[in-house]
């Protein structure tokens, strides 16, 4: 089952609003995830850190995140997933649009095999 860390540029109230349509999927903003210990912490280690609990990030960072994950495709470090959303596409502000984006992503999809998987979910929120 898709498991969801939500990076510091991500709202916690999207947390909350998954949470509230579903019980079952566990979706943990990075403010609260591990009493916030990794906010303003490098990529690298949040990353870390999540492959070892099992967690997928769902990032807004399509700068620096993609060259980290190419790096450690080529050295062959495993993470557990990362779902990128492009700003252009869904604003960090329209907290609805990526609730049902990401809704809809966990449905059609949360049952794969997340490790190593990169995603994104450039949804448009009006025609969900």
């Amino acid at each position: 089952m898709l498991r969801l860390l939500l990076d510091e540029h991500i709202s916690p109230d999207v947390a909350v609003g998954l949470r509230r349509q579903s019980k079952s999927i566990l979706v943990l903003p990075l403010t609260e995830w591990e009493r916030g210990a990794f906010l303003g912490q490098e990529d690298e280690l949040v990353l870390l850190a999540a492959f070892t609990q099992g967690l997928t990030l769902v990032t807004y960072d399509c700068k620096t995140i993609p060259p980290l994950l190419k790096t450690w495709a080529e050295e062959e470090r495993s993470h557990g997933g990362v779902i990128l959303v492009d700003d252009k596409t869904i604003l960090p502000a329209n907290i609805g649009g990526l609730i049902r984006a990401l809704s809809k992503l966990i449905n059609e999809a949360g049952d794969w095999d997340w490790n190593n998987r990169v995603i994104s979910c450039n949804l448009d929120y009006r025609t969900l």
